[in-house]
């Protein structure tokens, strides 16, 4: 891949960075973010992003606006696409990064008018380009690369040094207090291990591990492990924690009443010992924080989403039917979930938990 600006060009003096639409794949792009940031330190940094992922980058250094997609209407029609074009015009922008693959964040650059629009030549959106990056395809499918390199590829293209697979993320100082209190007010404040469970995935139940069996992991680190487990979830996620509360002998503590909010997951990801979760976007908040964690897999590549973080386990099996990437079992036996077993992955909390440190990330 060629670099499409160096040193001997003139620098932007503003930027439009789109970024990714899911959390974890957000968290993912911090190690490209940060490089640009460093790269084009002068240039005013605008995000464009979804409202969901306001939280995952906020307290972060990197970007001095952020401008918020427009929401979809009750049929799913995005009407304030053309408006929200015509508006960053007036901002005249030098440069849009694009590390979303969608057609409509190139759409926005043009109508826009931004002079260089940058981003993968794919989904039908490069006539939209300046600076068309090409993917990697083999038989004419495009291959699986790690996220992190798919964005680093774009700053290391736009002259940034390469990023690396460093997550980096930051929290607000009072969701750090927020939930140092809501711990407290539980008797979390000792120095027994915390746990941090996740049970949920908004991706779809293909990914979820079994209530039954999150339970059971969750009274053996209490009972064996001598650990205290938090339980927290995102929004339609709420019918499978009820259903694994209801399972256990020993009640965890959950972080609803209110829910946590995702900046107030971050600092309880953050103050933890272990996190436990299925392939979802908290994942990363344990990376990005140096927390290990256990992540349970079933339909999904591991490949997509590694790091070659060394505090990670990755509890799976191989199936022949896998992984399909599919968000309901076409199958409807879900055996890439069944096949895990508790055994397996209470021993993977285990080693992890006998690594850590006692004093909590985040404590005093």
């Amino acid at each position: 891949m060629r670099r499409i600006h160096d040193d001997c060009e003139p620098d932007p003096e503003s930027i439009l960075v789109a970024l990714p639409t899911w959390v974890g794949d957000a968290v993912m792009a911090t190690p490209t973010l940060q490089a640009i940031r460093a790269r084009f330190a002068r240039a005013k940094v605008t995000y464009l992003l979804r409202p969901g992922i306001v939280d995952v980058i906020d307290g972060s250094p990197w970007m001095d606006d952020v401008v918020i997609w427009p929401p979809r209407d009750s049929r799913g029609r995005q009407p304030g696409t053309v408006k929200l074009g015509v508006r960053l015009r007036r901002r005249k922008i030098d440069w849009a990064v694009l590390l979303t693959n969608s057609f409509r964040s190139a759409l926005v650059a043009r109508l826009a008018g931004i002079r260089r629009r940058i981003g993968y030549d794919r989904d039908g959106r490069g006539w939209m380009l300046t600076d068309r990056l090409l993917v990697a395809r083999s038989g004419g499918r495009i291959e699986r690369t790690r996220m992190v390199d798919y964005y680093g590829r774009l700053a290391w293209a736009i002259g940034c040094e390469a990023p690396g697979d460093k997550l980096v993320l930051y929290t607000r100082p009072d969701d750090d207090r927020a939930i140092a209190e809501r711990l407290a007010d539980h008797g979390l404040s000792d120095h027994r291990p915390i746990v941090v469970m996740t049970p949920g995935a908004s991706f779809g139940p293909s990914k979820c591990w079994a209530p039954e069996r999150f339970a059971e992991v969750c009274d053996r680190l209490t009972n064996e492990c001598d650990a205290r487990v938090v339980v927290t979830y995102g929004p339609g996620e709420q019918d499978r924690v009820h259903r694994t509360i209801a399972a256990t002998k020993n009640a965890p503590v959950v972080m609803d009443n209110p829910r946590i909010t995702l900046g107030q997951l971050k600092a309880v990801v953050k103050r933890c010992d272990l996190l436990l979760c299925n392939d979802t976007g908290p994942r990363h908040f344990a990376k990005a924080f140096d927390v290990p964690v256990v992540t349970v897999f079933g339909p999904t590549w591991p490949e997509w989403t590694d790091t070659d973080y060394p505090m990670e386990r990755k509890v799976r099996i191989d199936v022949d039917c896998g992984p399909c990437q599919k968000p309901v079992c076409p199958e409807g036996h879900h055996k890439c979930m069944t096949g895990v077993t508790a055994d397996a992955v209470f021993a993977a909390c285990r080693e992890l938990l006998g690594r850590r440190p006692k004093a909590h990330a985040g404590t005093d």
